[in-house]
């Protein structure tokens, strides 16, 4: 993709960050609420200048989310457009390895929710594919 009528490809990276749920095996994943926008998504921010794709979701999670995180499996690429741009965004799955969350202007809150809750959260369809790619990803114990 080079670009469209309204300027050139919007690159992105995030993560489907989660961790094991408090006292079982299940898993939550980790939702961030952008007051901007009134949303419900992953964390995900645009690449700064030749920074990699990973590099750049891993910073995007610690700064949305206050949390650090171990990278793992690679999730399908987003494609959509924006204000007449197309919009790129790379994901991976991320373990939570350890963090506080502090709000802030972007991100004034996170919920880490089971599975099922994270799909009826999640504000846009292309969110719940991220979602259910992590799900089929994700190792059986």
């Amino acid at each position: 993709m080079s670009g469209g009528p309204h300027g050139p490809v919007i690159r992105a990276a995030g993560c489907v960050l989660w961790r094991r749920a408090p006292g079982g095996g299940s898993v939550e994943v980790c939702l961030v609420h952008r007051p901007k926008y009134g949303d419900f998504s992953f964390p995900k921010g645009k690449l700064k200048r030749d920074e990699e794709p990973l590099a750049a979701a891993v910073r995007e999670v610690l700064e949305e989310t206050g949390h650090h995180c171990a990278p793992g499996t690679r999730l399908p690429t987003s494609r959509y457009v924006v204000d007449g741009r197309p919009k790129v965004v790379d994901y991976w799955a991320a373990e939570a390895t350890g963090g506080t969350f502090t709000a802030n202007d972007e991100v004034d809150r996170i919920l880490w929710l089971a599975p099922d809750a994270a799909r009826a959260r999640l504000t846009q369809p292309r969110d719940v594919r991220q979602l259910t790619a992590f799900l089929d990803a994700l190792p059986r114990p």
